[in-house]
Order: C-alpha cells, then sequence, then structure tokens
C-alpha cells in the first residue's frame, strides 16, 4: 500500500484508472470503516482510502481536537484489507489556502435534523468530498448509511453537479449488541457503553409502531424522547421523516405507504451518538 499526502502525487500515481473505488475517512478506524473497504474492493479497482479530519465540519465547540487520531494502526488495517493508496493529505496539502469556496447544500436538507444541532456542518462535509473527488476522481464512492443525511446530501450533490462518481450506499455495521459502531463510541466509559444500545433499541420500538400501523408520528417521536430522557439520556432528535428527501411526511404521504426512516440523536454523558433505522 502506498501512503501519499500530495494531491500531485496522488494524481500521477492514479493515472489512467478508470475503475477507482473510492472511500473517505476521518480515521480512527472500526470494522465498520473495514467493511466500506471489502465493498469497495466489489465495486472498483483499485481500492482508495483517505485518512483526513476536517476541521471545516466542527463547530467553534465541537471536538476536532481531540477527535482520536490513530493513524499508524489505522494504516495497517487498510494494508490487511487490499487497499492500494492511502491519500492521507494534512491540511496544508488539502487546504494550501483558505479554503474560501464552499458547497452549500439546500437548506432543506442541509439545515435540519443534524444540520438544525450542528449549523453548518454539511456545508463543511461537502466541500471536502467535492474537494476529495477532484483529487481522487473516483468511479464509485463508497459512504455508510450510519450517517444517512450525509449520504443523502452527497448522492444529491454528485448527481446535480453531474459528477462522474456513483454513490454506493453501505448498511450500518453493528455491535452483537446493536450499538452501531462509532469513532466516538471509544469516548463512553463502561456504564455508558453497556447503556448506550438503549439508543437502537429505541429506533426499533419507534419502527414496529409504525409497521403495526401506529400513524400517530409525533406522539411515537415524544415517547421515544420521553424514554431516553428518562434513562439520562439527552436527546436532539428522534424523527420520523420520509426516505426520499428526509421531510416529514405528510397525511397522504402516509396514506400512500411512503418509505420512512426514523433517526436520532442524543449525549449519553458527553458523548453525542447518532443512529437511524430504516422502516
Amino acid at each position: 500500500m502506498k501512503i501519499i499526502s500530495s494531491i500531485e502525487e496522488l494524481r500521477d500515481q492514479l493515472r489512467g484508472q478508470l475503475r477507482t473505488a473510492f472511500v473517505p475517512t476521518m480515521g480512527n478506524l472500526h470494522e465498520g470503516h473495514l467493511s466500506l473497504m471489502r465493498l469497495a474492493r466489489r465495486h472498483g479497482d483499485p481500492v482508495v482510502a483517505s485518512i483526513f479530519v476536517n476541521r471545516l465540519q466542527f463547530g467553534p465547540n465541537e471536538d476536532f481536537d481531540k477527535y482520536p487520531r490513530t493513524f499508524q494502526s489505522d494504516a495497517e488495517k487498510l494494508e490487511k484489507e487490499g487497499v492500494y493508496v492511502l491519500f492521507a493529505p494534512t491540511e496544508k496539502d488539502l487546504y494550501p489556502e483558505p479554503q474560501e469556496y464552499r458547497v452549500r447544500p439546500p437548506d432543506y436538507l442541509g439545515n435540519t435534523l443534524e444540520g438544525e444541532f450542528r449549523p453548518g456542518t454539511f456545508i463543511g462535509v461537502t466541500t471536502v468530498v467535492l474537494k476529495l473527488f477532484s483529487c481522487v476522481q473516483p468511479k464509485v464512492a463508497i459512504f455508510g448509511k450510519k450517517d444517512y443525511q450525509q449520504l443523502m446530501i452527497i448522492n444529491n450533490m454528485s448527481k446535480q453537479f453531474a459528477l462522474p462518481t456513483e454513490i454506493i450506499a453501505a448498511e450500518t455495521w453493528r455491535a452483537e449488541d446493536g450499538l452501531a459502531l462509532s469513532s466516538r463510541n471509544g469516548y463512553l466509559s463502561e456504564a455508558e457503553r453497556a447503556e448506550a444500545p438503549v439508543l437502537y433499541q429505541t429506533l426499533n420500538e419507534v419502527a414496529n409502531e409504525v409497521r403495526n400501523g401506529n400513524l400517530n408520528l409525533f406522539a411515537l417521536e415524544k415517547m421515544a424522547m420521553d424514554k431516553l430522557a428518562q434513562r439520562h439520556w439527552n436527546p436532539d432528535y428522534v424523527s420520523i421523516r420520509k426516505r426520499a428527501d428526509l421531510q416529514a411526511p405528510s397525511a397522504a404521504d402516509l396514506a400512500q405507504n411512503v418509505e420512512l426512516v426514523v433517526l436520532t440523536a442524543a449525549k449519553l454523558g458527553n458523548t453525542r451518538l447518532i443512529d437511524n433505522l430504516e422502516i
């Protein structure tokens, strides 16, 4: 595996490759990330991964400085998965001058759910992803469903800019107790880690109610929020939305059995976890 930090060197290395599969990450890799590498290998060749902790998507009071950086072990894991190139730019490599041009998702999609509680985060995400796509020029790129809203925004961005990159969605990788794997799980204390699967359990309870014909969505969302709060979580949202555009479903939508997803974000102690479940 070649480890490259320079954009010029990366382009030289990949020149002539027409089926590159790309997996962008922020490092601190776990089994969920590695499953993305395996999926990438089924859809293209060679596989390129990136590790870059993107300052643009972190708010002023978020965990950019303490975000776990485990580059050496990450590189070893990627090499075992047969990754051809690890693109690991420094901030100076990727942003040699201030990144004044930004990509802004439409407000209806970028300012709801995560965008409401983390203003500007998706501007940072779309900007860095577009720049990474420009550097790697992949045929396909793999993104996990755990970041459901991010996946949708990037997919729409790729279509609207007519990028020659197909976005492939990967299912959420979970621990045996249901907790979605996340780099931030490492922040959890032992007691918090034992409590953390309740988030996925709550999503399942909401989803089962909907599947059984309970369409009082507001009441279901409130029930789930109250349950989490009673267990000493600090929930930002539990929200049932349309899969197609993440907007709240109307009565007409529900009558037509539109496909739904329930999404949540909640703090457990000092750790903010997100998850979702398609209904």
